[in-house]
């Protein structure tokens, strides 16, 4: 085939969710992409908990007459979804469609433009809190998914410090909303003790769900027992017009032959200090049993805007119920070249700091 018969599409690999909210606002975050590239076909899935599953858009592209589809994570950081999942379902497809050619970018990453959205939710929301406090008298808490990949976790504390100098706070942290640590609330009862007038928790999620209305909950919670101190909970990223720039960045990076992961600290590939027993793990997915459950899985204690009202019947995150907090472990490849069997009993290499005092154990309250 002719570069002149090769047909373009793009695809858009997301995580799924239980809740409609946020499987509302990632087609939006697709129909955004869209308008980026009107001349080729885009589509998008997830790989789990909502429909379509991430190889129903794929064939919509092939059907489309699509020769060669350029896949990205619809994901801030390259932990286990990025860099294992994701890669195992395309894998999967490529050999099925051996006539097509199927190419994976990178995640959204650490980015001046990803800095820029996050800076413009934090504005957002001191102008809707107003007051005189200044940036010197406030602590900014950057809060991140949390993974059990290093290097996932400490690109969200790359972007408190980046946030953290551009608008000259005068202090910041980052805390997790599970799987690693310090988790949200033992991490926010430790800032209230540094003094600071105004405290914003910042989200630095791209979408709605119950781990994001969880971290505005145990923010609610600290604000409560420190009335002294003034709380603002700021909006998570959404489709913000900087957060789709990123992304169709990344989509031209596979054409121009640029959309190489960082691999010079990956635990899989480096001796990362802790986890150098996850060295050359096989690359595998777990998702195949959740792939697609759409409906029957859907989230019914909330209709669009989650309210966390699941933590509050003891159903844990119902955007992962199969335990996904315990920390995606098994092993991540960069590039999906190798076959994925879905035949496997798969099984998860232990976290080394599942017993944190801050970590895992302590997410939901009343745990030990």
């Amino acid at each position: 085939m002719t570069k002149k018969e090769e047909k373009l599409g793009v695809m858009i690999c997301g995580h799924g969710s239980r809740n409609k909210g946020a499987v509302g606002e990632f087609a939006r975050l697709a129909a955004g992409l869209r308008k980026r590239f009107p001349d080729l076909p885009v589509d998008y899935g997830y790989l789990e908990f909502a429909n379509p599953v991430i190889h129903s858009g794929l064939d919509n592209l092939r059907e489309q007459g699509c020769t060669r589809i350029l896949a990205v994570p619809g994901m801030l950081f390259a932990a286990g979804h990025a860099k294992n999942d994701i890669p195992s379902v395309l894998n999967t497809y490529q050999a099925k469609h051996p006539e097509i050619s199927l190419e994976y970018g990178r995640e959204l990453a650490v980015d001046t433009r990803m800095v820029q959205a996050a800076a413009a939710r934090i504005q957002e929301a001191i102008d809707a809190a107003g007051g005189d406090v200044k940036p010197e008298e406030t602590l900014l808490m950057v809060v991140g998914r949390g993974a059990s990949d290093p290097d996932a976790n400490s690109n969200v504390s790359k972007i408190t410090r980046m946030l953290w100098e551009g608008f000259g706070f005068g202090w910041a942290e980052t805390s997790y909303s599970g799987v690693t640590f310090p988790l949200v609330e033992p991490g926010l009862e430790h800032a209230v003790k540094l003094g600071y007038k105004r405290i914003i928790v910042f989200p630095y999620f791209l979408f709605t769900g119950v781990l994001v209305q969880r971290i505005y909950n145990f923010a609610d919670d600290v604000a409560a027992r420190h009335p002294d101190i003034e709380f603002i909970n700021a909006g998570y990223l959404n489709d913000h017009p900087k957060v789709i720039d990123t992304m169709q960045e990344r989509v031209n990076e596979i054409l121009e032959g640029a959309n190489n992961m960082n691999c010079q600290l990956c635990k899989y590939r480096e001796q990362v200090l802790g986890f150098e027993a996850e060295i050359g793990l096989p690359q595998e997915s777990h998702h195949h049993h959740v792939e697609g459950l759409g409906d029957e899985a859907e989230c019914k204690l909330c209709d669009v805007t989650c309210t966390g009202e699941c933590d509050s019947k003891g159903a844990d995150a119902h955007t992962h119920s199969h335990s996904h907090e315990h920390s995606h472990s098994h092993g991540y490849g960069h590039h999906h070249h190798h076959g994925d069997d879905h035949g496997h009993d798969h099984h998860h290499h232990p976290y080394p700091h599942a017993d944190h005092p801050h970590g895992p154990k302590s997410m939901l309250k009343g745990d030990a």
